[in-house]
């Protein structure tokens, strides 16, 4: 899913194309789900992000939405593909293969993956809800009734909505996180 604006971020680029340490986080999530055990990666894109769009076209198939926000975005992407299925946020720039592949074995069925806030705030991340465990972005999708994978893992606990997350996620990369 890399089709939102990124209004929060207060930046002239597009949010997927933000980089984090130099790389764009579409690119380190495009590279995560590359290294996983994931067959087919789908970019889902909208109106919002023309240069999101152009910088993956040569590389991913694209399915494009109106731009009417996630869900609605999320329910276009579905209707052109087999469910389930697993949905990734382009603004998780610390994910890698193994951690995909570790949520891919632990779930059965359509699964929210959350974090603790108490992590997220640990970690420098911002936080925008008071729940006591948070929605990664990562979740598989399906027809079923939901559950939830608790998560204690940081490299899912930092979504860039804001520059501080910029900050935490380059500083967790330079500390090997």
């Amino acid at each position: 899913m890399c089709g939102g604006q990124g209004t929060r971020l207060d930046t002239d680029v597009e949010k997927p194309l933000v980089e984090v340490a130099g790389v764009p986080m579409v690119d380190r999530v495009r590279e995560a789900l590359a290294a996983s055990r994931i067959d087919t990666t789908y970019a889902v894109v909208s109106p919002h992000g023309p240069e999101t769009h152009a910088h993956l076209a040569d590389d991913l198939p694209c399915i494009e939405t109106p731009g009417d926000g996630y869900v609605a975005d999320l329910q276009v992407a579905l209707d052109r593909v087999d469910a389930p299925v697993l949905t990734v946020v382009a603004d998780l720039p610390l994910l890698e293969g193994d951690a995909v592949d570790r949520v891919l074995e632990e779930v059965d069925g359509p699964t929210a993956v959350v974090v603790p806030r108490a992590l997220k705030t640990a970690l420098g991340a911002s936080v925008d809800y008071e729940e006591r465990w948070v929605a990664t972005g990562l979740n598989v999708v399906g027809d079923d009734e939901y559950g939830h994978l608790r998560s204690w893992d940081a490299r899912l606990a930092v979504n860039v909505n804001r520059k501080q997350d910029v900050a935490a996620a380059e500083r967790l990369l330079d500390d090997g996180a």
